[in-house]
């Protein structure tokens, strides 16, 4: 079964149970309504002519003939009800001329005058039986009864046409449910068709939205957030790639070229020296870069797992400076260090590691010679809090927004002298998210960037 035959059929299951539910209750209650006022008017009119039955002695009989006769029944023009008088024994001693010489059917243990069902010349009655008492004791019943055929013919006709009806309904209600389900389920099938449509190649394609905000509604936009994200990746992946390539592309053409000219002619063992020494140091250059993309692809993957201890903040920042002493002292910058009460983190070394290190390197290679570098510890808010503060040149306001991105590196033609792949930050991001801190960053372009790792 399609879903559509499997929506409508539960649909129709459900519909089944109710309907079939609400006709019983209909046909009960107006087979009870029939009867209770049958039994009304039985009651009433035995209770009437219970007023009319004289004892005398032993013998009973109607004080007026004209019950027996059964005239003021034609004269009201109200049902034929059907009277008759038996002793204590069950032996009739008066009946209405209706009865001719049938009698009604005696219960010698009913004396709480209920009504109850009894045969009449093989036709259905109603009947009742009254006890007729003198002094407390009883002297014989009052029998009153009249016809059931007509609630009987009521209640039969309601039975047949609500079965007739039954079938008709359900019939009715399995294509009303399936055109709905066919009008409610349009959204998924657009889905389908959107989904099957799009490719790697063709990502830009949207589910149509429903105009209602339904759960296909919330669907939809989930597909799509999760196409836009794709998307998002897939164009993120392929600028990393040819980005990529460029970096490693360069380092190899200017390898290639060098050595092209050095075998060119003989030259001195001072010049061919130089030459390899150059191509060495593009090699280390290359093989740092791919060391750099190891390691953001490693970031990529799931369930990292940390290991966290408690370590001084000073000595994170005391690693990293000191990997870069030889630098720090050939562009004589003076380092001012601000260490708040010992303040201590608890994070993976590792990591927190890499942080630093790409952060205070950045700090060193963009800040002016003979310059300064702030470097803060402290808590704020229950947080552990460091700062990097340089006086370089900080970066262009309309750079900000891709600073994170990787190969991106600011003004980079007016920083030829400053080596660098552009990965730093990349790294940095990726990290702390791994971590859970945030890095922030204050800049003033021309006078120099303040970053802050918050533990």
């Amino acid at each position: 079964m399609t879903f559509k035959d499997r929506v409508a059929f539960s649909y129709l299951i459900s519909a089944t149970s109710i309907i079939a539910t609400v006709f019983v209750i209909i046909y009960f209650i107006v087979s009870a309504t029939v009867y209770s006022n049958l039994d009304s008017a039985l009651i009433y009119e035995a209770r009437k002519h219970l007023k009319d039955v004289i004892v005398e002695q032993d013998r009973l009989y109607f004080n007026n003939q004209a019950i027996v006769a059964e005239r003021e029944h034609k004269e009201a023009e109200v049902l034929p009800f059907f009277l008759q008088i038996v002793d204590p024994s069950g032996k009739v001693l008066e009946r209405t001329i209706n009865l001719k010489e049938q009698s009604l059917t005696f219960r010698p243990d009913d004396i709480d005058g209920e009504c109850f069902n009894a045969e009449l010349s093989d036709k259905a009655i109603r009947q009742i039986q009254i006890p007729v008492k003198q002094n407390g004791k009883i002297k014989g019943y009052l029998l009153t009864a009249v016809s059931l055929e007509g609630a009987i013919l009521v209640v039969n006709n309601l039975r047949n046409v609500l079965l007739v009806l039954f079938p008709l309904v359900l019939a009715l209600l399995f294509f009303v449910a399936r055109y709905l389900a066919d009008k409610n389920i349009k959204p998924i099938v657009n889905i389908i068709e959107t989904t099957n449509r799009i490719t790697k190649h063709n990502l830009s394609e949207r589910v149509e939205l429903p105009k209602t905000r339904d759960e296909l509604y919330t669907l939809s936009r989930a597909i799509n957030e999760l196409l836009d994200r794709m998307q998002s990746a897939f164009e993120r992946e392929k600028q990393f790639t040819n980005d990529a390539s460029h970096e490693l592309r360069t380092p190899l053409s200017v390898i290639k070229g060098t050595l092209e000219v050095l075998v060119r002619r003989p030259r001195k063992e001072e010049e061919y020296r130089e030459k390899i020494n150059y191509c060495i140091s593009e090699i280390n250059s290359m093989s740092e870069r791919v060391d750099q993309l190891l390691l953001l692809a490693r970031f990529d993957k799931a369930n990292i797992s940390l290991h966290k201890e408690t370590l001084p903040a000073i000595s994170l920042i005391d690693n990293a400076i000191h990997r870069h002493r030889k630098l720090i002292e050939e562009k004589n910058i003076h380092i001012v260090m601000e260490d708040e009460s010992n303040v201590e983190v608890v994070t993976d070394p590792y990591y927190v590691d890499m942080i630093m290190e790409n952060i205070i390197s950045n700090a060193v290679k963009y800040s002016l010679p003979g310059g300064t570098m702030e470097i803060r510890t402290g808590k704020e808010n229950g947080k552990v809090i460091i700062e990097v503060v340089d006086y370089g040149g900080g970066i262009k306001e309309e750079d900000m927004g891709s600073v994170f991105n990787p190969f991106f590196r600011s003004d980079s033609l007016n920083h030829k002298h400053i080596t660098g792949s552009g990965l730093g930050l990349s790294i940095v991001k990726k990290a702390s998210e791994v971590l859970g801190v945030q890095v922030k960053l204050e800049n003033h372009p021309g006078k120099g960037l303040k970053v802050q790792i918050v533990f």
